[in-house]
């Protein structure tokens, strides 16, 4: 095996252990979570703590997505999969932000249907004082879970784990609005209960905001969507400055998991010898590896300069 791929390699497989690492700890803070939330939601009879719990049955079922679908993208290619499997990656992204937009609606139901039973008139249940500790500790951790993840999902360029950080955050930003709607209802007493079921809605606007970003992010990715506008001025630019390059043109790019492809004809002078315009090629190739990382697929068509729309023959 070649020094370079054996070197793509042992980083993959050092990705994937920190990817692992930074998704089971998240495991861990989500199952104590899940426990205590569903507790202190029962005993303290808070709709909104309930909803945060079903919230981090979420997480935690993004969490196996993520440990699973991880170790999947980052498989080598073969013969069945010519550009590798970095797209079940972007596949993970897409059922966790599904996964949100579930959860965000059925938090928004619930709360919308108990704030309208207490507009008919209905008491509800005043939440209790273990409701509001446990929202107060779920804050705190899965803020922190949320810091540590999107680290560590941006430093490995791992889409699925910086979408499993929002989940991990929209969890924290639920347990502040059911933080806030608990404490409302205890201190200001019973008549003000409905602060609980309007803090759930408050909240599902929140996480069905962040889902709707990562379920459109990654059907952009699934359908093969271009790179944005700036990096593909960037291919352009690192492209034209190599010497000899007359016109770039068909440049085709898009994203593959944390990996992306590039694809473009690239005209030159065709007085060139095959062996000079294989050298330009590689210069272009090894420089736009450099710039996006040594795992970027580069396809490079080479072609005689045009002049009045003919291709030039070599004089």
């Amino acid at each position: 095996m070649p020094a370079e791929t054996k070197k793509n390699h042992s980083a993959d497989a050092d990705r994937v252990k920190e990817v692992y690492k930074v998704t089971i700890a998240g495991s861990i803070i989500n199952v104590v979570l899940l426990v205590l939330k569903f507790a202190a939601g029962i005993l303290g009879h808070s709709a909104a703590m309930i909803a945060d719990a079903i919230h981090s049955l979420t997480d935690f079922a993004t969490d196996v997505v993520v440990l699973v679908f991880v170790k999947l993208g980052n498989k080598p290619m073969d013969k069945d999969h010519d550009y590798g499997h970095g797209k079940y990656e972007t596949l993970a992204t897409a059922i966790i932000g599904i996964s949100l937009f579930v959860v965000g609606v059925m938090i928004c139901y619930s709360g919308v249907t108990k704030t309208y039973r207490a507009i008919c008139g209905e008491t509800l249940q005043q939440p209790g004082i273990v409701a509001l500790i446990a929202a107060i500790v779920s804050v705190v951790m899965k803020e922190w879970a949320y810091q540590f993840t999107v680290k560590a999902g941006k430093k490995y360029h791992s889409e699925a784990v910086v979408a499993n950080a929002w989940h991990h955050r929209s969890d924290a930003l639920s347990s502040i609005g059911t933080m806030f709607g608990i404490g409302g209802a205890i201190i200001l007493g019973e008549k003000w209960a409905v602060l609980d079921p309007l803090a759930a809605i408050i909240v599902s606007a929140f996480i069905i905001k962040a889902a709707w970003g990562l379920v459109m992010q990654s059907v952009k990715e699934l359908t093969d969507a271009s790179l944005p506008e700036t990096e593909e001025d960037e291919i352009l630019k690192i492209a034209n400055e190599e010497q000899g390059v007359g016109e770039i043109h068909n440049l085709r790019t898009r994203r593959i998991g944390n990996k992306i492809a590039i694809e473009m004809h690239v005209r030159m002078p065709g007085s060139l010898s095959l062996y000079e315009a294989h050298e330009h090629a590689t210069h272009i190739e090894t420089k736009l590896k450099q710039h996006f990382g040594a795992d970027t697929h580069v396809g490079i068509h080479l072609e005689p300069i045009k002049v009045n729309g003919k291709y030039q023959k070599p004089e």
